[in-house]
């Protein structure tokens, strides 16, 4: 698949490192894309549910395939998120094409446009609501575990997939509210700050559209996850646009997960072999 040429591309709600992360599928997307600029806009690595038993290779090779993107000369932007929040501390650091942040104001074809994550807006993710929101993470994965065994049944009865907590989303008011909510404050902060966009992540939810209020306009965009619904924002020609993942574009060039052993190879450091010369000139006096 040749690669597409697009000018910023927006990732968020990754979370590699647990068991709903569809990692392969984000390889194979980070794979048939050169974007100029990739902001990664939080909830990355899921530290809050992080387990050194659970970082499979298809999560390594999702870093793998973002170093590989700035070798090539693609500026890397992480936005930390309420899941990797304590990346929150190194903020504001820049090593070559790669910069670490909590938030990022672009002026992009002269419009202003203002990424953060959103949690921010979250009661649910401060305080001693943390610890329940982290409860309901566990709560979450197994969700979606049984989730992928019902889909793998459906998908081998030749039915179409479904997914339990969309529809729990959409089914209950309370949630619909509150991302209604979100939405609108995030919008009406922006029009405040006269930007002409805000992007967002953090509910799971890709969205773009216009909110209006009587202090002005705003686009408001989320680029959604890659838990359930395999989103991701791509800007090019003046335009902002919604990417969704069908694994139909990608059967012919689909990522091999690479094979790695359970235990570590023995450590060997004796050794022959010269694998680097240094010469030094005697500067005489």
């Amino acid at each position: 698949m040749e690669k597409r040429q697009l000018d910023v591309v927006v990732m968020s709600d990754l979370h590699l490192g647990t068991y709903g992360c569809h990692a392969t599928e984000i390889v194979n997307y980070l794979k048939s894309i050169q974007p100029q600029i990739l902001v990664l806009n939080g909830d990355i690595i899921d530290i809050w549910q992080f387990n050194k038993r659970y970082f499979p290779t298809a999560h390594m090779q999702v870093i793998k395939e973002i170093m590989n993107l700035l070798s090539k000369g693609t500026r890397v932007i992480y936005i930390t998120g309420n899941h990797d929040e304590s990346l929150r501390r190194y903020s504001d650091m820049h090593m070559g094409n790669f910069q670490l942040t909590d938030k990022v104001v672009m002026e992009i074809n002269g419009k202003m446009t203002w990424i953060f994550h959103g949690d921010v807006f979250d009661a649910t993710t401060k305080g001693s609501a943390k610890i329940l929101a982290k409860l309901g993470g566990h709560g979450y994965d197994l969700l979606i575990l049984i989730n992928r065994f019902l889909n793998w049944c459906l998908k081998v009865m030749g039915r179409e997939k479904m997914s339990f907590s969309k529809k729990v989303k959409n089914s209950v008011k309370k949630a619909v509210s509150w991302i209604g909510d979100f939405e609108q404050t995030a919008a009406e902060l922006a029009i405040e700050k006269k930007y002409d966009y805000v992007i967002c992540g953090h509910i799971h939810q890709p969205q773009k559209r216009e909110v209006v209020t009587k202090n002005g306009s705003v686009t408001y965009l989320n680029s959604g996850d890659w838990i359930e619904n395999l989103t991701a924002l791509e800007y090019t020609q003046n335009e902002w646009t919604i990417f969704q993942y069908d694994e139909k574009d990608f059967l012919t060039s689909s990522t091999p997960v690479v094979a790695m052993e359970r235990k570590l190879p023995q450590l060997n450091v004796v050794t022959d072999e010269i694998a680097l010369f240094i010469h030094s000139l005697a500067l005489q006096s």
